[in-house]
């Protein structure tokens, strides 16, 4: 055999076999006389014929550029897990971040389980019962001053409105206190 295959040259140019037995038949390849492929001349006659503008570039595959967020991400929850996170700056593993995937997928799967089990709440509907509860208790101590002066005064044998005056001056400062406290529903 002198030349080439179909099979080596379709390899050669990066073209599939079908597309070199079409060239064959069409008459765009040189042949040698055993039917082989002479590469050259076919390489020479193939860039005559072929207009450059519908040719295929054979280009370097297009990585796209991953976020530094998502790479982080990726080495938290391979840490979270016990695993070895890439340094910072390497970049990350196709296994590495597979790995963090899978990871995530089954924390995803559980709290999920949980949620369905009862297990967890919605935190936004947690803050808004919090909220709920501290006004209503807010407002039952704001208004005790009022009812329990009169009963206290006459216990104690002093003047109704003065011990509502001061009753009132020491919730509002327990409430002023109060008001500092944050939950925190982590």
């Amino acid at each position: 055999m002198e030349g080439l295959s179909e099979r080596q040259y379709a390899a050669r140019v990066s073209l599939s076999r079908g597309a070199i037995q079409k060239a064959k038949a069409t008459g765009r390849l040189v042949l040698h006389g055993d039917g082989s492929i002479d590469a050259e001349a076919s390489d020479a006659l193939r860039a005559q014929a072929t207009d450059p503008s519908k040719t295929r570039k054979a280009s370097k595959p297009k990585l796209k550029p991953v976020p530094e967020a998502a790479v982080s991400a990726v080495g938290e929850t391979l840490r979270e897990q016990g695993m070895a996170a890439p340094p910072v700056g390497s970049g990350t593993t196709f296994l590495q971040a597979k790995t963090a995937n899978e990871v995530l997928k089954a924390q995803e799967r559980r709290l999920r389980l949980q949620k369905l089990k009862g297990e967890l709440i919605d935190r936004a509907r947690a803050l808004s019962l919090v909220f709920r509860l501290a006004r209503q208790e807010r407002d039952v101590w704001v208004n005790w001053p009022a009812r329990a002066a009169a009963l206290m005064a006459a216990d104690l044998g002093v003047e109704p409105a003065a011990m509502q005056k001061v009753l009132e001056k020491h919730v509002r400062a327990q409430l002023d206190d109060l008001a500092e406290v944050k939950p925190d529903l982590r």
